[in-house]
């Protein structure tokens, strides 16, 4: 679907996820992330871009723990220390992923994946038309219910440093693994709380593609 119809689409409430021709498995494991090795930072730093053209076929499971591992997950499990910082360890950023095979919400304490949609959100993750059919949109969205601590006037300012942070660590993580990303703001906020099933205590923040660079 082309950005035109899109937002046009948008614009009448009409933006939806495409069904799915098989229903999607209410949980998906991932294998053990690799945590060693890679690309040394500088070396990541230096490569880091954005890239908006993307090849179709899907990430490899490995890979796919792998990146969810990096943009949040547990890298201190004595305490639960994640590797994107949180403000006040209030952890109120989420990660949806958006799957051709179903829109799942990362776990990062039982690194797995949950369904939250069978469907697929992608096309639905932002206007640009690549992301239709790139295999992995990201969608950051923030629970203010678990921001009690936070006066509700900086709730958005410490989610979206918080949201921010994990975004890079997925640049990072692409530019060591030779994938293209591309962090995204442009989006229907609103197609995608429905989407998502989202609540009122829940803000879309941005969305990020993920993919194999085309050629």
């Amino acid at each position: 679907m082309n950005t035109l119809t899109k937002m046009a689409q948008g614009l009448i409430g009409q933006l939806k996820p495409r069904a799915l021709s098989t229903p999607a498995p209410e949980a998906r494991a991932l294998p053990a992330p690799v945590m060693q090795g890679g690309m040394p930072l500088r070396d990541a730093l230096h490569q880091r871009q954005s890239l908006r053209a993307f090849r179709t076929d899907a990430l490899s499971d490995q890979l796919l723990s792998d990146l969810l591992w990096a943009a949040n997950g547990v890298n201190r499990p004595e305490v639960g220390g994640r590797t994107a910082p949180s403000a006040m360890n209030t952890q109120e950023v989420d990660i949806y992923v958006a799957l051709s095979s179903g829109t799942y919400l990362y776990e990062p304490q039982a690194h797995a994946l949950s369904l939250v949609a069978s469907s697929d959100v992608r096309r639905v993750t932002g206007y640009q038309d690549f992301v239709d059919e790139a295999p992995l949109d990201l969608v950051y969205v923030a629970n203010h219910s678990r921001m009690s601590m936070v006066p509700a006037a900086q709730r958005q300012l410490y989610a979206g440093m918080a949201a921010g942070a994990i975004a890079q660590n997925v640049y990072l993580f692409a530019a060591a693994s030779g994938l293209a990303t591309v962090l995204r703001a442009w989006i229907d906020r609103d197609a995608l709380t429905d989407a998502l099933n989202l609540s009122t205590d829940h803000q879309v923040l941005l969305s990020q593609t993920v993919g194999h660079p085309q050629a």
